[in-house]
């Protein structure tokens, strides 16, 4: 299917050559950047919370909802304008058969033709993007569709319709977590990965995992002079050959033959990889050495993968990061060094990390500044300066920064507090409530160490987009004394005022272990940071928690870009 739906006047895109991160809806971003069968592979975890109930799931969304009832799924969307209308286009412009399951596909979730709940609304919205998503697949391409049980059923149902039932490949069950002893009936523990193709030609390497020390032991218990271990395989023919029938140093030929000719036989025995019974009466064996084996073959069960806990060294504290392996497993064995894979709800990046570190291109996508600020620091942390990439939708000037203050304040706060080193503190991560939370006058948190052994010291980052004066001032500095801050740093887009700088100044000077003197409160317009202004401080260890480096990335990544 290479229907483009909710036609604008978009001219076709050229293909994305240059590693990218764009900020905004993903909807609009794949219908206007990115081209027909331009993509390797898409790996996407949607926003969805299986500890809703089904009860508000499938409630009739109407004006006499209360707030609260309206609030309960956040993190998906609610039926809408938005969602009428890309229904009606997926009616109207896609393929009849997509169109007749989305019109089957409400009467059923949304009790009627004309019904309206969350789960169909999420339905909705997910399908629009699916149809994008099989657009911009190369006939080799595959996809990757991370859920849980609480909507998987009705997401394979759109898959099938958009892919087609013949390019569904495996739904993969990942073992995400321990059962829980406080469960009232199965422990939930996995999430589901269905895994489709756009045809049956697709990239596939097979991936494969070590052998178990149990495997090794019942397998593998031979070892040869040279210390490397083996296992014995049978050398007869499973079949009559006669021209295989000879005799072979002493040893009669099998009923059947032997499985390899004399030419071969020379062979194998020359590189010692034929194994001989004291007894003539027996046969020889295939000698199989471990350290030529690829491994036990991956099944559609993983449980060897572990979830990200609190104590794991790649945590970023990001509530839906998934381990770095799980992305490294799904990108090596469904693309190639050089191929473009793509993650239209990218949050803490990490399919972007796992790209770059496989050699992959790669496009990722968020409707946050949080996550994209995330994923910036998090490349850096990882790749240094050897990654090369652009980023699409941010404000570039001071127009573009007081667009997104009047747009989305919170955004506008997430996107300029990365700018100055700072990470958000506390607020809704999502961006669509509006809702920021008990933050306690804390929009951002900037740590540092002023010399080796010291304790970590805070800055307070408070962030403002609309008019200020000496009191916002005035409470900032109280939130440093009161939080027992090292400093505070007042980010403003109007221009602060002469009051506004006296009450600054008039909080005095923070010292550091080296006896260097920093203004304890300071003022930075958005202007000044655009322009390359950064907060005085001694040294900063950490924004977000700093993701581990990865290792040097491989001969086969070098010159994607040049």
């Amino acid at each position: 299917m290479r229907a483009r739906l909710g036609r604008y006047n978009f001219s076709m895109p050229a293909p994305i050559t240059t590693n990218t991160l764009f900020y905004g809806d993903n909807l609009p971003i794949l219908r206007e950047y990115v081209a027909d069968e331009s993509v390797d592979l898409v790996y996407l975890d949607p926003p969805f919370n299986s500890n809703r109930t089904y009860n508000v799931l499938f409630k009739q969304e109407s004006a006499r909802e209360s707030e609260a009832q309206m609030a309960a799924f956040e993190d998906t969307w609610h039926w809408n304008d938005a969602v009428e209308l890309t229904y009606h286009e997926l009616v109207q412009e896609a393929p009849a058969h997509v169109a007749e399951m989305m019109t089957a596909l409400r009467k059923f979730v949304a009790g009627g033709p004309n019904g309206r709940n969350q789960m169909m609304a999420y339905l909705v919205m997910m399908a629009a993007r699916l149809v994008e998503l099989h657009r911009v697949l190369k006939p080799t391409g595959s996809l990757y569709l991370h859920c849980d049980p609480t909507a998987s059923h009705y997401l394979k149902i759109v898959l099938d319709a958009i892919f087609g039932v013949q390019n569904f490949r495996n739904e993969i069950v990942w073992q995400r977590t321990n059962v829980h002893s406080d469960s009232k009936t199965w422990s939930q523990v996995s999430d589901i990965i269905f895994f489709y193709t756009r045809s049956a030609a697709f990239t596939w390497n097979p991936p494969y995992a070590l052998h178990s020390e149990r495997h090794l032991q019942s397998k593998y218990a031979n070892v040869d002079e040279n210390g490397r271990r083996y296992t014995l395989s049978d050398m007869t023919s499973p079949n009559p050959r006669p021209n295989m029938m000879y005799e072979w140093k002493g040893h009669t030929s099998p009923a059947n033959g032997w499985r390899y000719s004399r030419e071969t036989m020379t062979r194998l025995d020359e590189e010692g990889r034929i194994w001989y019974p004291d007894d003539k009466s027996k046969r020889p064996r295939l000698k199989r050495f471990l350290d030529e084996m690829p491994g036990t073959l991956i099944g559609n069960i993983w449980t060897d993968i572990n979830p990200i806990n609190s104590q794991a060294a790649e945590r970023l504290g990001y509530p839906t990061q998934k381990p770095l392996a799980l992305l490294e497993r799904i990108i090596s064995a469904s693309s190639n060094p050089g191929d473009v894979v793509l993650d239209p709800f990218c949050g803490c990046g990490t399919t972007v990390v796992a790209a770059q570190k496989l050699g992959r291109r790669w496009i990722g996508i968020d409707i946050t500044h949080l996550a994209i600020s995330l994923q910036k620091s998090r490349l850096q942390d990882q790749f240094g300066a050897d990654v090369a990439y652009r980023v699409i939708g941010e404000p570039e000037d001071l127009d573009g920064a007081r667009q997104l203050a009047h747009d989305n304040p919170y955004q506008f706060q997430w996107w300029v507090l990365p700018l100055i080193g700072a990470r958000a503190y506390g607020g809704d991560s999502s961006g669509k409530t509006g809702k920021k939370g008990a933050d306690r006058g804390i929009d951002g948190i900037i740590t540092f160490r002023d010399d080796e052994s010291g304790d970590a010291k805070r800055i307070i980052v408070q962030v403002k987009s609309g008019k200020v004066g000496r009191p916002a001032v005035g409470e900032l500095v109280g939130t440093v004394q009161r939080e027992g801050a090292a400093m505070g740093v007042f980010v403003t887009l109007q221009e602060p005022t002469e009051p506004m700088r006296a009450e600054a100044t008039a909080a005095g000077l923070f010292q550091s272990s080296m006896g260097h003197l920093f203004p304890r409160v300071q003022i930075l317009t958005v202007r000044e940071i655009l322009d390359g202004a950064r907060v005085k401080m001694p040294m900063v260890t950490t924004t977000f928690k700093k993701a581990p480096k990865v290792q040097e990335p491989g001969p086969e990544q070098k010159g994607l870009f040049g």
